[in-house]
């Protein structure tokens, strides 16, 4: 009964505290622990546990598929090379780093030892950074970067910390541990690339949405276990397979598929990100009072070291962070020159497809032109989201750490050398980068000036988009051979109707557009949307009335309540795009 209050109580906090914390201008998470920080002040309370075999083997893969699906695949492609320096190269150097620093101030800590608590401490975490990134209003490429590198740093930081505990045990040399690593990377690609097609393949038959999703809920697992059992790193498996479910949805899964799965993975990511953040905080107690007694090394020293290897992370990541924006900016000053080569060959490619007369060759050509397209595009976006020394600024000190660095120290071996120092080392530097870092981000943009991405911009390439979706429809409304399923040719009538509520949607966006660059609001489509929202008030209180004096059957009266509901909720996403 006290753990069932406990969780009902959990619940309760979570829900308040997501609800106040735009309010107060402070990210969720930071407030959360800052909550459990205080709880496990009160003398009595219960103390809060969580195994690290259930973060990481339970909580992690569902945490990382839930990100990865809502990560654009094109951006992660196009800031792959930034990606992996940050998730690969910096993880790495991080964890050398601190290892030497403690071994060289720990006496009886070994070197390998020493390099497992900095690969523990080295990975940011996906929730704090991707919910700070998106509340501050990052731009673009920043909010990619951090998004990427927290999905994958944490397959490089336990895959490094796995040989780390090795050497602990065994002499094992660099070459081994990168060996190790490339087979862990290529496996755990495959296995989450198969398990994406598979489970991609399996949900696209179902025409129940309750189904598909269910199903989506077992995709981490499905993903994690067997990469974990050939020996390859289960969280990177996971964000494959999670990145090409999200890629896929929009071409196999049905629009209801996609709003039900969309709203369930977010339930689950918000009860369980924020109650881990929660439970982090709440351990503050308990971790001080199992290295409080140590000889060697007192308290305070453990804070101290903690502080220490916090700045030292901050320094490190500055270090990498630079030559990562260096390389976008150096790519960027070339954008041109390469778009004009781009130009020349497309000319070509399109005279070669004149010139023949075999369809596979023709075919071949076609897609050799969309590829050329492709990587202009990517020109193009390079060139519009260019980055600078404020976004290195804002990157370095954005790199937050989270629970699994937490659970990660936990499973350090029960016989390592200053092991209760170590994870109190280790809950310090996440404590201090999520109330530290995170709280004075806002006061770190507001600073550099870091600008996030342009709203009117956006609403008008949004109206640029749906315009070419309303040209491609229109040329699918005109098409001669155009017949309906029963062979009935179409009403006349009845394609000018639907061509016009295509050109609805355009037009409206075009309006939004033009109140994000503060015209008037009140145009046609704003003054539609404001009577539909009157008429679906009276409509309701109407079926209320009706409900009440039971003139009608519940059956007819839910489908009507049914019928409204989809109505407003198609609304209340209009207004969510303005």
């Amino acid at each position: 009964m006290e753990y069932a209050l406990l969780i009902i109580v959990g619940i309760l906090v979570l829900v308040a505290t997501a609800a106040f914390s735009k309010r107060l201008g402070v990210a969720t998470p930071i407030l959360l622990v800052v909550i459990g920080i205080v709880y496990s002040l009160i003398p009595g309370a219960p103390h809060l546990e969580l195994k690290p075999e259930i973060v990481l083997d339970v909580l992690l893969p569902l945490l990382l598929y839930a990100a990865a699906v809502q990560v654009p695949l094109v951006d992660f492609r196009r800031n792959l090379g930034g990606i992996t320096m940050l998730s690969v190269v910096l993880v790495v150097v991080s964890a050398v780093v601190i290892g030497l620093v403690l071994f060289a101030l720990l006496p009886q800590l070994n070197l390998a030892a020493a390099i497992a608590l900095g690969a523990v401490v080295s990975p940011t975490d996906a929730v704090a950074a991707t919910a700070v990134a998106k509340r501050l209003g990052l731009p673009a490429r920043d909010v990619t970067l951090l998004e990427g590198e927290s999905l994958v740093n944490d397959a490089t930081a336990l895959v490094l910390l796995k040989s780390a505990i090795a050497a602990t045990a065994a002499s094992v040399s660099v070459w081994s541990v990168a060996g190790d690593f490339a087979r862990s990377v290529i496996v755990a690609v495959l296995v989450g690339l198969v398990v994406g097609f598979i489970t991609v393949w399996v949900r696209s038959k179902f025409s129940e949405p309750v189904l598909d999703t269910v199903v989506s809920f077992v995709v981490p697992f499905l993903a994690f276990i067997p990469a974990e059992a050939l020996g390859a790193s289960g969280a990177l498996s996971v964000v494959v397979a999670g990145l090409y479910s999200g890629h896929q949805a929009a071409r196999k899964f049905t629009a209801r598929a996609r709003i039900s799965e969309q709203l369930n993975w977010r339930v689950i990511a918000f009860v369980i990100e924020n109650g881990v953040f929660l439970i982090m905080g709440g351990q503050l107690m308990g971790l001080v009072g199992s290295a409080v007694n140590h000889p060697e090394i007192g308290l305070a020293e453990t804070f101290a070291l903690g502080l220490l290897v916090m700045v030292l992370l901050l320094i490190v990541r500055g270090v990498i962070v630079t030559p990562v924006l260096l390389r976008i900016r150096r790519a960027a000053r070339r954008a041109d020159d390469s778009r004009e080569y781009l130009s020349v060959v497309r000319d070509r490619v399109r005279e070669l497809t004149r010139r023949h007369h075999d369809e596979r060759a023709k075919e071949r050509m076609r897609r050799t032109e969309h590829n050329i397209d492709r990587r202009d595009a990517d020109l193009v976006d390079l060139q519009k989201n260019q980055v600078g020394w404020r976004d290195g600024v804002v990157l370095t000190w954005a790199g937050m750490r989270g629970v699994v660095t937490l659970a990660a120290a936990q499973s350090l071996p029960q016989h390592t050398p200053y092991r209760e120092q170590l994870i109190l080392i280790a809950f310090v530097v996440a404590i201090l980068s999520l109330v530290l870092q995170g709280g004075t981000l806002p006061w770190i943009i507001r600073i550099t000036g870091v600008l996030g991405s342009d709203a009117a911009a956006d609403a008008r390439e949004l109206a640029s988009l749906l315009d070419e979706l309303a040209e491609a429809a229109d040329e699918a409304l005109e098409d001669p051979k155009l017949d309906l399923e029963n062979g009935a040719e179409p009403d006349p009538e009845v394609i000018e109707r639907l061509r016009k509520d295509i050109e609805v949607m355009a037009e409206s966006t075009w309006e939004r557009a033009a109140l994000h660059e503060g015209k008037a609001a009140t145009g046609p489509h704003a003054q539609y949307g404001m009577l539909l929202q009157l008429a679906l008030d009276a409509e309701r209180a109407a079926l209320l009335e009706a409900r009440s004096k039971g003139t009608y059957s519940s059956r007819v009266l839910g489908r009507a309540q049914s019928l409204l509901d989809q109505e407003e909720a198609r609304l209340e996403r209009r207004a969510d795009t303005e």
